[in-house]
């Protein structure tokens, strides 16, 4: 069965590495459920997470390919211990009268999610924490409701004093 796997590198920011990353996945048939891209505190070099799927045979293979480009410094699958996960889930809602307006604001209200904007028609909402809240919040607010949504893809840190 395939497992999800939360994949962290550290990448030289140099033009191209972050397509020959992506590429190498796509051209072994791996598949990316999400990716993120962010500056880290040393300049030149970013921090990529991947979340993807496979038994432990594919992940140590995924490991063992990105760690053979030469812009890739470190690689860490940080699923391997504790490790604390979020994404970030913005969604415009249908909420016309004031029935749908306290409905789409009670949901809010326990899933801990904030209203960024309102129109006349619409309230736009900011859900973080794990894929599962996230879903659930989807579900809560039922699929008719929902106008458009974006989501950033899952990001993640190892518990405690560990590091990449």
């Amino acid at each position: 069965m395939a497992q999800r796997h939360i994949i962290s590198l550290l990448l030289q920011n140099e033009a191209g590495a972050f397509s020959r990353v992506v590429g190498l996945f796509s051209a072994r048939g791996y598949n990316i459920v999400s990716i993120t891209a962010a500056p880290t505190l040393k300049p030149n070099v970013h921090r990529i997470t991947i979340v993807t799927e496979g038994d432990w045979h594919i992940l140590e293979q995924i490991k063992k390919y990105l760690n053979r480009l030469m812009e890739v410094v470190k690689v860490v699958n940080i699923t391997a211990g504790d490790f604390v996960e979020r994404g970030l889930l913005l969604v415009k809602i249908h909420a016309v009268d004031a029935r749908e307006r306290a409905e789409v604001y009670r949901t809010c209200e326990i899933f801990r999610g904030h209203i960024v904007d309102i129109s006349d028609r619409t309230y736009t909402v900011e859900i973080t924490g794990e894929q599962s809240k996230l879903d659930a919040f989807l579900a809560a607010i039922g699929e008719k409701q929902i106008i458009e949504m974006v989501a950033t893809g899952t990001t993640g840190l190892s518990r405690g004093e560990t590091s990449i």
